[in-house]
């Protein structure tokens, strides 16, 4: 039994702002009530589905959360304990984190279980096992996953949003398709229409069960490796020019995978022209998109004053793609593409998470794009890596300054000059005779990142920054 819901209320406004995946942390919740409340197992424990109406200047944004109930609370679960019920000794906790609850969320899916508004579904021929525990990965911020054993993984979706959530109807498209870099869709929970977080007339994705590349490396770890033991490597004296540099010499060289990945890539884009179809984007359309890239780079410099010393060869870019605007193919893509994606498995190269970027609105995430975009993410996301170490202090050995800089522009280079190898050998657009294009695209991303990383992680500004002052000139 659900405590009153004035208790409930109260607890949750003071809880729910201390949690990472609570997108309105920039100000005070001026209001919360519960939309749904949908109880999946009664008793002690008990398991209730919540979905949370939270007002935030003048917005709303909707939540999801499973709430559990226990007389007697484990120390295990002390961590994530949202509140008490007076005069009962029930306490209150996020069960996504309690295995003795979430075997439920199984059992709802390998028999498409309906509980009030909320419907559990699995792919054809899936036959999902109910006998395995679950454990939260704990790196995650804007979403939970849970793993259940080493088969699956369940991504619970914190903040809602209208409608099919892309990273189910992509996925799902693919792995209909037999598309082998994808995990496969195993099933989804969803909540039907009419029934709150901001009903647009069809069903709200809460949750997407997928196959667990339980032997999988991603790309991110595997390259710092790399770059790490590239700054370990030993130079000869007089190395100072960037260009002599010959970053295959360290023992960890990724280029060949880099060329892997860009060769998945472009069969993850192949694969998706064929479920989604492709699109031309007329000449004037591509003019206003050049036009709102200049006009984010210019926000973004009032915000960012760092970046302005960059802003005359943005713009040159922006224009410069205006000035050759001719109709683009369009279709589905990633939309927020780096190493941090994309996981290596025996059998491969495996991309990840078609949700979009985070600070794009919903219409933003499933726009189409050109194919490009994706690459250009990618091509951002190794000069992350190269310049990620340079931002933490002691982890590189020796060098600073200028002749670090030029270390981590030489690994970049190779990495970006593979992955879009692969990628064109794949059959992808060649970015090389793209090259107005790729240019453009890559930075957009890069004042993307500026802006996101001033508002989430200032620490890391110098990273997009940096390598801005090689790409610029």
């Amino acid at each position: 039994m659900l405590p009153p819901e004035p208790d409930l209320v109260r607890d949750l406004a003071e809880w729910l702002p201390r949690q990472r995946w609570f997108g309105g942390k920039d100000g005070p919740i001026d209001d919360l009530s519960i939309a749904t409340a949908t109880t999946l197992l009664p008793g002690d424990p008990g398991l209730h589905h919540l979905v949370l109406d939270v007002r935030q200047n003048r917005t709303t944004d909707h939540y999801q959360l499973l709430l559990g109930t226990r007389r007697d609370l484990p120390d295990r679960l002390r961590h994530v304990e949202i509140g008490g019920v007076r005069d009962t000794g029930l306490r209150l906790y996020d069960a996504a984190h309690d295995p003795d609850l979430t075997r439920v969320l199984l059992d709802a899916l390998a028999g498409e279980a309906s509980a009030g508004p909320l419907r559990f579904h699995h792919a054809d021929g899936a036959r999902i096992r109910t006998d395995l525990a679950s454990l939260p990965i704990t790196a995650e911020q804007s979403n939970t996953s849970l793993l259940f054993g080493d088969s699956y993984i369940c991504k619970l979706f914190r903040r809602l949003s209208q409608g099919v959530n892309l990273d189910l109807e992509v996925n799902l498209a693919l792995t209909r398709g037999g598309c082998t870099h994808v995990p496969a869709v195993l099933g989804w929970i969803e909540l039907e229409p009419g029934h709150g977080a901001g009903d647009a007339g069809e069903p709200v994705t809460l949750g997407l069960l997928s196959d667990y590349l339980h032997t999988g490396a991603d790309g991110w770890s595997l390259a710092i490796a790399s770059v790490r033991d590239w700054y370990a490597h030993t130079l000869p004296p007089g190395d100072d020019e960037w260009a002599e540099l010959d970053a295959s010499a360290a023992g960890g060289d990724f280029a060949a995978e880099a060329e892997r990945l860009g060769a998945a890539t472009a069969e993850v884009h192949r694969a998706l022209a064929d479920a989604f179809g492709v699109t031309i984007l007329p000449a004037g359309e591509v003019r206003a998109m050049a036009a709102r890239m200049n006009a984010e780079l210019t926000g973004t410099c009032r915000a960012v004053p760092g970046l302005a010393p960059h802003a005359k060869a943005l713009t040159a870019a922006f224009l410069d793609l205006a000035a050759h605007a001719s109709p683009l193919p369009v279709q589905r893509v990633h939309g927020d593409y780096h190493l941090g994606q994309v996981l290596r498995t025996e059998s491969g190269w495996t991309l990840l998470d078609f949700e979009g970027e985070p600070a794009r609105t919903q219409t933003e995430r499933r726009a189409l794009a050109h194919p490009l975009r994706d690459v250009a993410g990618m091509l951002r996301s190794f000069e992350y890596a190269a310049r990620f170490l340079i931002t933490k202090a002691g982890t590189v050995p020796t060098e600073s300054g200028p002749r670090l800089e030029t270390r981590a522009h030489a690994w970049a280079a190779r990495n970006r000059a593979a992955f879009c190898r692969g990628y064109a050998a794949a059959g992808g657009p060649d970015p090389a005779a793209h090259s107005v294009l790729i240019r453009a695209f890559e930075f957009e991303k890069a004042v993307y990142e500026v802006r996101y990383e001033a508002r989430n992680r200032p620490a890391w500004l110098p990273v997009p920054l940096k390598s801005l002052a090689h790409l610029t000139v």
